[in-house]
């Protein structure tokens, strides 16, 4: 392999940007920023690449022709649209989540074009590990929008991917919502495991994402959902992830470890109720970082995802991420430096910046046992296993499993 990582990015990824609107590309610049300020991009084996907007052929993957036209029309000024609002929302556009812009067709294809660069590069062995930080719009769907999703990234990349010979991926999204997109366009493919930990979809869009949905006709076993109760913190997080994740994903034998890193389970997101802290996601990064080593030879694609506490917690959680995907962690005790602080500053000056690179918090979990009295946390990580273990070959009442 070339190098030890690549990194895509462009400022062009700012130009995904839905207005007044909570998914706020600030959040991805200030990212960037920091990650800079702390050497993250400048370390040795760091590739930096410039993505290409993903053509028809690519986005046709995963989403109909019609809905990639309606998308390309409602990107054009008013006047040469040839799709009124009532015909856009059919579509999922035009809608509080999704509005359109000007634009938004050529925005939301570099997003995609960004990821499938992540992704083949590592699939090629150019690289052994590649994040797109902008990426991760895993709600769209192949007919219309979804949740501030125009075009599915993840899928787009995977189905690319399935296109070049692989066999065998796995796509774990951490995202405090459920990634239904994804789960969605593979849910009969036995050739792809979506698993998603998530706030309960009885609290929290998008309503899916259940213990019970485990994978369709001819793909039994290849969906895997854990549904978190509100008010989950790191321990408890963590407790789940590793009583479900490790033991599916080792099952099933992955030839490469894709992620989606949204940061909105956050005790500071405005969007969830989950009580996640930066500790507790850079624990997490680490986990997946370690399983892609242990079963894909370390072939390890990154996305970010949704997160909207965007100068408190989005910058410091991906540049964790960043510098996991690109080598050694970063030290949680790090000063933010001033310079940083005051971009953030001028940027959105009604938010406090954070000035170091933790909340403070050493993550500690407790390993599931299935004896005792279940909590409503062990009582979802128990209808996960009993629902998907079986189908994997899994003991779900062994710890070991």
């Amino acid at each position: 392999m070339s190098g030890s990582a690549l990194v895509v990015w462009d400022e062009g990824l700012l130009g995904y940007d839905l207005g007044d609107h909570p998914l706020d590309p600030v959040r991805l610049e200030l990212t960037v920023a920091l990650a800079r300020e702390l050497g993250v991009l400048d370390r040795p084996g760091v590739r930096m690449a410039t993505p290409e907007p993903a053509d028809d052929a690519l986005l046709g993957l995963v989403h109909t022709a019609e809905y990639v036209e309606a998308v390309r029309a409602a990107s054009r000024p008013p006047a040469d649209a040839q799709h009124g609002q009532a015909s856009l929302t059919r579509w999922g556009l035009a809608t509080p989540d999704n509005p359109v812009f000007a634009g938004m067709h050529a925005a939301s294809a570099l997003v995609a074009g960004a990821t499938v660069a992540a992704a083949e590069a590592v699939w090629s062995g150019a690289e052994r590990r590649a994040v797109n930080v902008a990426g991760g719009l895993h709600h769209a769907m192949p007919d219309r929008a979804s949740g501030f999703c125009v075009y599915n990234d993840p899928a787009i990349a995977i189905a690319r991917l399935l296109a070049l010979g692989a066999e065998r991926i796995a796509y774990v999204d951490v995202d405090v919502h459920h990634g239904d997109g994804v789960q969605e366009m593979f849910y009969r493919d036995p050739r792809v495991l979506t698993v998603s930990l998530h706030e309960t979809p009885l609290a929290l869009f998008p309503g899916t994402g259940f213990p019970t949905e485990t994978g369709g006709d001819g793909a039994a076993g290849s969906a895997v959902n854990v549904a978190l109760p509100p008010g989950t913190g790191d321990s408890g997080w963590l407790r789940a992830f590793h009583a479900v994740v490790p033991s599916a994903v080792r099952a099933f034998r992955p030839q490469l470890l894709f992620t989606q890193c949204g940061a909105d389970g956050h005790r500071l997101d405005p969007l969830a109720d989950l009580r996640l802290t930066v500790d507790g996601q850079r624990a997490a990064y680490l986990a997946l970082r370690d399983l892609a080593e242990e079963l894909c030879d370390g072939r390890w694609v990154a996305t970010g995802g949704g997160g909207y506490a965007i100068v408190e917690a989005v910058p410091r959680a991906w540049t964790h991420l960043l510098a996991i995907v690109t080598g050694e962690a970063i030290d949680p005790a790090t000063p933010i430096p001033d310079s940083w602080q005051n971009l953030a500053h001028r940027r959105r000056p009604s938010r406090e910046a954070p000035v170091s690179m933790t909340d403070g918090i050493a993550p500690q979990w407790t390993p599931w046992q299935p004896s005792g009295e279940p909590d409503a946390l062990d009582r979802a990580i128990l209808a996960t296993r009993k629902a998907v273990f079986p189908l994997l070959g899994l003991d779900p009442y062994d710890p070991r499993d």
